[in-house]
């Protein structure tokens, strides 16, 4: 093995695997590092087994709510520990896809270390120096724990090590109420476990719109989840009897719990890389700062994925990794998209892309355009049993798709389409315009922008000019 290549990674996630492979494909000398397992956060410890999990809480919820489609509800009998096995068994099936073997036929070298920059054109890894043309920082991120005075000592799970849990909790309470902690909430719940979600803003899902917010904390709440916002942990202290409990601060209340969830977000991980050394600079949080070609501060050295601070999605990383390692090898000058899409893995889902109506408004004010739709009028939500959320679509001045907000059934699916309409500048009438077949949960969008041009059309200046140029139509010769 040659210690010169034309890029190194730090880090065998999804952003720094496909960096690789898209390298090692165009035929360059490529070496990855990683000290742990390949696949990252995604495959390990974050998408592959909550949405696992997920998928079997939904179908417990189903069973239990049967009767909405004319079935006996029934009580299912939850096997935990089976679960736990369905959620292993994705993971390894899911692996298989991108195991070390096919990196090494492709060309990379793979290397299972730390790596540290010594300098410009540097890294060491173990008692090798390699040595680089361009290198792409890909190390992710890990789980941030707020600084809760008994937290250490309590039965404390992160994303990183509850898939290691082979019994249910009975009493389980999650510190964050973002997406992660929604999600696992709602999971929790559904399989059996006595759920608190403790939120120290006055609305779970911050960066959502505020109606996607209140819909899933009403549906939370619903299904038996203790939602407490505006509320933070103050210390976690144990109690004479043996069971430990979280006092909220400043509430004078305490929360009993056999475990902890802390969902309180991801904190970059750049401690060891010796990014000093070369020039790196960071941002806020730790994270490596960059512009939007993926550059750092430092020449050849380029940064994708969590680790930049940016949208902190798998799918994110790997737009990421197609723009920098272009860059990176050949000096060119692409740029990370401003329209990304991502979801929330709730019950409804929570779809969303662009503009929030809330930040459309700051910038337009009452020239904004806002449309929604209702999915208790869509007939595939009703016939499926699932007739509750809705599809919010907003316009700029123009009415050109700025941003959309789809809180229901399947809306991480309606929102593939919304993101390429905004991505070409279309109006929001090109949605309607649309042929979309019938019966199916992504027509709410479309629904949506039918009653935004209704609206439109149906207006009293509107009317008022069809009516003229009917009465003129009229006067004209007809055809036979």
């Amino acid at each position: 093995m040659s210690d010169r290549y034309d890029l190194v990674v730090l880090g065998g996630g999804t952003g720094g695997l496909v960096s690789a492979l898209v390298a090692a494909d165009v035929g360059a000398r490529v070496a990855l590092i990683e000290r742990d397992r390949v696949g990252g956060d995604c495959l390990w410890t974050g998408c592959v087994p909550s949405k696992s999990l997920i998928a079997a809480a939904t179908l417990a919820h189903r069973m239990r709510h049967a009767d909405s489609v004319g079935l006996a509800p029934t009580d299912p009998n939850v096997d935990f520990a089976g679960v736990m096995d369905h959620v292993q068994r994705a993971i390894r099936t899911i692996e298989a896809e991108d195991p070390p073997e096919r990196l090494r036929d492709a060309g990379i070298d793979l290397l299972h270390s730390s790596g540290r920059f010594a300098g410009p054109g540097r890294i060491e890894v173990d008692d090798r120096e390699l040595r680089w043309r361009s290198a792409i920082i890909a190390t992710g991120c890990t789980p941030h724990i707020p600084p809760i005075p008994g937290l250490d000592d309590a039965p404390l799970l992160t994303t990183d090590t509850l898939w290691e849990l082979r019994e249910l909790p009975a009493r389980l309470v999650v510190l964050g109420g973002g997406p992660v902690g929604c999600e696992l909430a709602q999971a929790f719940a559904r399989l059996g476990s006595h759920v608190t979600v403790i939120e120290m803003a006055d609305r779970l899902l911050l960066k959502e719109d505020p109606r996607a917010s209140e819909l899933i904390a009403s549906r939370l709440r619903a299904e038996g989840v203790e939602v407490r916002l505006g509320q933070r942990g103050g210390e976690v202290r144990r109690c004479p009897g043996g069971d430990q409990e979280l006092v909220l601060e400043g509430a004078g209340e305490a929360v009993s719990f056999e475990r902890i969830i802390v969902a309180t977000g991801r904190a970059p991980t750049t401690a060891g890389l010796g990014l000093e050394t070369v020039g790196v600079e960071l941002g806020d949080r730790g994270a490596v700062a960059v512009n939007s070609q993926l550059r750092t501060s430092a020449r050849g050295i380029f940064a994708v994925g969590d680790v930049t601070g940016l949208l902190p999605f798998t799918h994110v990383a790997a737009h990421h990794a197609r723009v920098a390692t272009p860059n990176a090898l050949f000096k060119a000058r692409g740029k990370v998209s401003k329209t990304i899409p991502w979801v929330t893995f709730t019950d409804p889902e929570v779809g969303r892309v662009g503009l929030t109506e809330g930040q459309a408004r700051e910038r337009w004010g009452e020239k904004v355009k806002i449309t929604e739709f209702e999915y208790a009028k869509l007939d595939r939500a009703i016939t499926a049993g699932e007739a509750y959320g809705f599809a919010k679509l907003i316009g700029d001045p123009r009415g050109r798709l700025v941003g959309a907000t789809v809180a229901a059934p399947g809306g991480g699916d309606a929102i593939a389409e919304l993101t390429a309409r905004i991505a070409r500048r279309e109006k929001i009438d090109a949605v309607s315009q649309a042929v979309h077949a019938y019966p199916t949960l992504a027509e709410g969008p479309a629904r949506a922008a039918d009653e935004y041009l209704e609206a439109r059309y149906t207006s009293p200046r509107m009317r008022a000019l069809t009516r003229r140029a009917l009465a003129v139509l009229r006067l004209l010769p007809g055809r036979r």
